[in-house]
């Protein structure tokens, strides 16, 4: 249940900022930051059982005809990247909270984090392949929209859509290795 919560952690925070009152930048600063610093404490709390060998599993049927579950495992390497997203992100957000100019969205800026995060947590604790392309396709999502925050710049708009075809093109050959995979 524990890594359920830990996936979970940043959607739910991207839920809670994104109905905070846009007035409030340190307040949707604040609660994105208890967010990424919440993924670094569970995987904190987490690591004596990875770090004795364990590997932690959660899952409920997902595709019951195909015996695939909608599943979360965490081994080491997924406990050392779940560490970074949460670690990284908490440092992004404290530099965001400087950085981000009075006039920009910051309530947008930190929602679209929080899904990336979240993203990426999917992509590190996912159960299968199936699970992991989806995840690996809710990131090419969010990072589009994170890149293309300063949508009346062109750059950003142009960087957005180089990240969406890369991050697209990359998907769909993972798409392809896993059908093979499958096959």
């Amino acid at each position: 249940m524990t890594l359920l919560a830990l996936a979970l952690l940043p959607w739910i925070a991207a839920a809670v900022v994104a109905c905070l009152p846009a007035a409030s930048r340190r307040g949707v600063a604040w609660a994105a930051g208890f967010a990424a610093l919440g993924v670094a404490a569970v995987a904190r709390h987490l690591a004596q059982p990875v770090f004795e060998g364990q590997v932690l599993a959660w899952s409920v049927p997902w595709l019951p005809t195909l015996g695939i579950d909608f599943g979360f495992r965490m081994d080491g390497l997924a406990w050392l990247f779940t560490l970074l997203i949460g670690g990284i992100g908490a440092l992004v957000v404290l530099y965001a909270a400087w950085y981000l100019d009075a006039k920009d969205p910051a309530r947008r800026f930190y929602v679209y984090l929080l899904l990336f995060m979240g993203a990426m947590l999917g992509v590190v604790l996912a159960d299968n392949l199936l699970l992991l392309v989806v995840f690996w396709e809710l990131t090419s999502l969010s990072s589009f929209l994170l890149i293309g925050f300063w949508r009346h710049e062109p750059e950003a708009r142009r960087g957005a859509r180089l990240a969406l075809m890369v991050t697209g093109a990359g998907g769909l050959a993972l798409l392809a290795g896993v059908l093979l995979l499958g096959h």
